[in-house]
């Protein structure tokens, strides 16, 4: 498994490049002014890391007990993104709405579409961060139980 300063490395620099790409075209798209979606975009990253580091170990301990390893598969991979967004998504949807001054409503339709960003660069991200940081345990064949 990864250890924590890994586990560290690689929520910063999610969250880092996600932010040099989802504030200005999420200010473009939903009309709103910079500095509000930049407030929006640091605070939704500074509890996806939050997130991100419960979530990840508690989903590498499952994974590895139900298959032996914490490499992922295409489902798995799949899996792992969905779920990591709609636990994201609950915590999300009333800061949004609270600090934009918006319906729940549209708070979740914009959540929703930014979740679906986040999905697709979340697959990105973590198949290019594994091939860059490979685990030494991914080279060696499983072991029959």
């Amino acid at each position: 498994m990864r250890s924590p300063l890994d586990r560290l490395r690689h929520a910063i620099f999610f969250e880092i490049l996600a932010l040099v790409l989802v504030v200005p075209i999420g200010a473009v798209v939903f009309g709103l002014p910079i500095h509000d979606f930049g407030v929006v975009g640091v605070v939704s990253a500074t509890l996806a890391m939050l997130w991100n580091g419960i979530y990840n170990y508690v989903f590498d301990l499952v994974l590895r007990h139900l298959t032996g390893t914490t490499l992922k598969a295409g489902r798995a991979r799949i899996l792992h993104a969905v779920l990591f967004e709609l636990g994201l998504l609950i915590v999300l949807i009333p800061f949004i709405a609270w600090y934009l001054a918006i319906p729940l409503w549209q708070a979740f339709l914009m959540d929703v579409s930014l979740a679906g960003f986040y999905i697709v660069y979340a697959l990105g991200y973590n198949w290019a961060y594994d091939k860059i940081f490979p685990l030494p345990e991914w080279s060696q064949p499983l072991e029959a139980e």
